[in-house]
């Protein structure tokens, strides 16, 4: 059992979609997940609707709502750790590698989960990604721990398969879709409340995370 994981993303609202309800799941097993988020968003164009944020607010807004998702998940412990939002490509490698480094360090995790790079359609999941492979490619293959990645670009069952790591999250879809909905200032799914989490259709598209694993060799 995975008792030490480590989330690496960028965005506020990565783990809502990507995998809230596996580490809800992982948590109520026993684990314990340490969540480290590069941004707070702060340059995402949605302001709510009607809009309730603005270019000023959205940063502490979306910090609020990141908050909000985890405590629904059970995350233990989030860190932000302050880089520029839409500008991870461009952040010194040194500085940004040192943190994840830092964090392996600390945290000692058997999994990590971030993006696949160059199969996360934005320019911030790729290169998250890239630097949590980078990072961790450096380390002694001994004391790797597995990387598990999100991807979702159109091609990446062309060319990575299917996922080879599946979970099904349909008894955590209460707490999947409260995660989701804590992001309000950037998603309005009209067919998505709480209370709906026994719906088929929901299930079938919210019911399954898949994941990648990345192999270094």
């Amino acid at each position: 059992m995975d008792n030490k994981i480590l989330v690496i993303l960028p965005h506020p609202d990565d783990e809502a979609f990507g995998l809230s309800g596996t580490l809800a799941r992982r948590i109520d097993e026993g684990a314990h997940v340490t969540y480290a988020c590069l941004t707070l968003g702060e340059m995402g164009r949605n302001m709510g609707v009607p809009p309730f944020a603005n270019r000023v607010t959205l940063p502490q807004i979306r910090k609020g709502e990141l908050l909000a998702s985890c405590r629904v998940i059970g995350i233990q412990d989030v860190r932000m750790l302050g880089f520029h939002d839409k500008t991870i490509e461009f952040e010194d490698k040194d500085r940004l590698d040192g943190q994840i480094h830092a964090l392996l360090e600390e945290v000692r995790p058997q999994t990590v989960y971030t993006f696949y790079p160059g199969f996360s359609v934005h320019p911030d999941h790729d290169a998250c990604g890239a630097a949590v492979v980078r990072t961790i490619a450096r380390l002694p293959a001994a004391s790797r721990p597995a990387v598990l990645c999100i991807a979702f670009s159109r091609d990446r069952e062309e060319k990575l398969g299917s996922p080879d790591v599946t979970i099904n999250v349909r008894p955590y879809l209460k707490r999947k879709i409260a995660s989701l909905l804590a992001h309000r200032s950037q998603f309005q799914i009209p067919e998505l409340k709480e209370g709906q989490e026994n719906d088929r259709e929901l299930e079938e598209r919210f019911g399954t995370e898949g994941f990648y694993t990345f192999h270094f060799d």
